[in-house]
This record gives structure tokens, sequence and C-alpha cells, in this order.
């Protein structure tokens, strides 16, 4: 039984964690339509910085505001390269993906920077004052779903309002938003600044939960972004009470419950990358075969 809570608790805190930067995928490949693959790179940047500056002394909610604010940067900059240099939205965020990575390593000085001895936000003084005996436990799987829920929250308010609209817009037929003399382009960047924003934020928190960052941590991040949307815009599709951002959530949570699962069952910790392709291939698999049916019965 201990293993089963232990197992589930582990599920809920990745799934929660992926499913902050899911949400920012979702701006890109589900509103925006772009592939926007520089979020392999604005991952780690989150945490490379949050890294830097918790050893540095700094307040860890603190690092929440900055890491999301250089991922916003990192975003501009892709929607730049894609809208004023004229260059291919794929080709774009793979550049941006590339500089990312060197540039991570600049900023956290080396490829692996420990944090276990500094505070966090799951792990300090206030945390151990205020908590009961009974819910250490459960600490830090209560502020991932506050932060996972306020995220949500920010971003359906955000998609209600006329920028989220034309955001919208750009995405399905970006004529209409030039037809509104609006400038489609500058709509893409601030999407774009948003997503990785996003993105970076659950790079910060991704590194405070392990204690540490790793220049590898960005590896694959799209991959299981993509997964995340495509898993819960298809389970929950039909489900009416459920927002499309918190079919998302549920997406990243069950995507990693699968992971677990292949886990569990015998296969190691470094086939974790090839347990990712294949669910991302049968995913995608079953995703264009029920588009298929679809066409077909209509």
């Amino acid at each position: 039984m201990g293993f089963i809570i232990s197992l589930l608790l582990g599920v809920l805190e990745e799934g929660l964690v992926y499913a902050i930067m899911a949400l920012g995928v979702y701006i890109t490949y589900k509103i925006l339509d772009f592939p926007d693959l520089s979020v392999d790179g604005t991952f780690p940047l989150g945490g490379a910085i949050t890294a830097v500056l918790i050893t540095s002394g700094m307040p860890p909610f603190l690092t929440l505001f900055i890491a999301a604010l250089l991922g916003a940067v990192a975003g501009i900059l892709t929607g730049l390269i894609h809208v004023k240099l004229k260059v291919r939205d794929l080709l774009s965020g793979i550049i941006m993906m590339t500089a990312l990575y060197s540039l991570n390593l600049r900023i956290a000085g080396k490829a692996n920077v420990a944090i276990f001895s500094k505070e966090t936000i799951f792990d300090n003084a206030f945390l151990d004052k205020i908590t009961p005996e009974g819910w250490k436990d459960y600490t830090t799987l209560i502020i991932l779903l506050f932060i996972a829920v306020i995220m949500k929250l920010i971003l359906d308010l955000y998609l209600k309002t006329k920028s989220g609209y034309l955001l919208r817009a750009v995405g399905d037929n970006d004529t209409l938003v030039t037809s509104l003399a609006k400038d489609k382009g500058f709509v893409k960047i601030v999407g774009l600044a948003i997503a990785n924003a996003f993105v970076a934020l659950a790079g910060c928190i991704y590194t405070q939960k392990s204690g540490f960052f790793d220049i590898s941590f960005g590896t694959g991040t799209i991959v299981i972004g993509l997964a995340s949307v495509i898993i819960g815009t298809n389970v929950f599709k039909r489900a009416t009470l459920f927002k499309v951002t918190t079919a998302v959530i549920a997406g990243s949570i069950i995507y990693k419950l699968c992971v677990a699962l292949a886990i569990a069952a015998g296969m190691v910790a470094s086939d974790l990358k090839l347990i990712t392709a294949v669910l991302f291939l049968v995913i995608l698999v079953v995703s264009n075969e029920r588009k298929r049916r679809v066409k077909a019965n209509d």
C-alpha cells in the first residue's frame, strides 16, 4: 500500500510540474499552430537561472518570477527571428533551442549545479513552522497543485481578453487579424513570450523540486508537452465540464502515470526517453486514427 501511495504522489508531483510546461506548449501547438522547439532550451533556462540565483542567496519565491521573465524574453527572440527575419517557424525554434544550450551552460557555469543544501519553495524554514507533522509528505504536492491551478486560471483569464482572442485568431485565420488592422506578427511574438514564460517557470519549479540543475533537463521536453496536450485534448474532448486547460493538466498526469507504470513493470530509468518516444508515437497513431474515423463518418 505504501508503494502505491508513493507511486501516486510521484506521478501527481511530476505531472503537475510538467502540466505547467504543457500549458505553454498548448499555446504554441494548439492556439498559434507554431512548432516551437525552443521549449527544449527554455525549460532548462528556467532551471539554470534558478540554480544560480538560489546558490547566490536569493529567496526561492522570487526566482519563479525571474525565470518566467527570462523565458518570455527567449520566446520574444524566437518570435523576432520568425517574424522580423522571415525564418520559418520550425527553424526559428531550432535556432533558439541551439543557442539556449550554450547560454544555459554559461549561466549555470557548469553542466550540473546542486542546490540540496539551499532553501526552496518546497523546503524552507517557514514551511517547517506552519506545516503539521502529518502533512509534510504532501507539502510538495499541495504547493504544486496551487501553482498549477493559479497558472491555469491566469491563462484562462488571458484567453478571454481582447489580446487572447487575437491570439486564437492568428492560429485559426491570420488574415482575419490583418483585416482588423492588427499586426499578426506582434500577436505571434506575444503568444510565444507567454508560452515560453510558462515553460521556463516549469523548469524553475522542477529544479527546486529536484534539488539540482542539469543541462540535460530540457531533452525531450517538447515531446512530453505535446504528448500531454494530445492526451488531454483527446481523452477529455467530449467532457463539456472540462476546460481545455484543465484537460491539458490531466493529460500531463496521465502521461506521467503511463511512464511510471512502464518503469514499475520492469523497464529501467535509462529507458525513459525510449518510453517517451514510444508513448508519443502511440498517442499520435491513435489520435490520427480517430480523426480518420470522424472524417469517414462525415
